[in-house]
């Protein structure tokens, strides 16, 4: 079967599941390597007071980044292609592992995004993702243990109908300038940043 239309059957399997127990019926979530985004940077961040849905991101402001930057004990995470492969090797094992549906993933050079439908809560599949991904990066050599490679958190969205899931998949394996690609993975390795 192809894997868009497997992706496809398995959003539609999960819509009814999710809708029968009152669930979204995937997430998308994101989080950044550390040192990379920082609070008052140009792209926006999200902080304790601009963390509502649908809401203004914090502001730019140069003079919060720069203090945020001078606390950074080491320099900013960059994951180069080995180490964005590593990464995405290790959420495709969680996911499978905990029978999690990856649909999306997208492991760049500053931060991650993956679309996963899951029996949890999208904070715990974050945590689980981050941790399994450290770990993978640790064991290959790419960082020591103890160093920190990704933010404290991140963003966790509800995906609650096929339209939403639609548009997730889409942004992650499209708009992220790579090359689509569904699970299974076949051995693809991105160059670009």
């Amino acid at each position: 079967m192809h894997a868009a239309l497997y992706g496809r059957l398995h959003i539609a399997s999960m819509f009814w599941y999710a809708l029968d127990m009152g669930r979204a019926i995937a997430y998308f979530i994101t989080w950044t390597t550390r040192g990379t985004w920082l609070h008052g940077d140009e792209r926006g961040s999200v902080d304790r007071e601009h963390n509502t849905f649908r809401t203004a991101h914090m502001p730019p402001n140069e003079t919060t980044r720069l203090r945020r930057e001078r606390f950074l004990n080491d320099p900013p995470v960059r994951l180069n292609a080995a180490a964005r492969d590593i990464v995405d090797s290790a959420i495709q094992e969680v996911c499978r592992r905990r029978r999690w549906n990856m649909l999306a993933i997208a492991v760049r050079s500053n931060h991650v995004h993956v679309v996963v439908g899951a029996d949890a809560a999208p904070e715990r599949v974050m945590q689980q993702l981050k941790s399994w991904g450290t770990r993978a990066l640790c064991d290959a050599g790419c960082f020591s243990p103890g160093r920190g490679i990704w933010t404290r958190h991140g963003g966790t969205r509800y995906l609650w109908d096929d339209q939403s899931v639609s548009k997730a998949v889409s942004y992650v394996m499209k708009e992220q300038d790579r090359i689509e690609r569904f699970l299974p993975r076949e051995g693809h390795s991105d160059e670009r940043t």
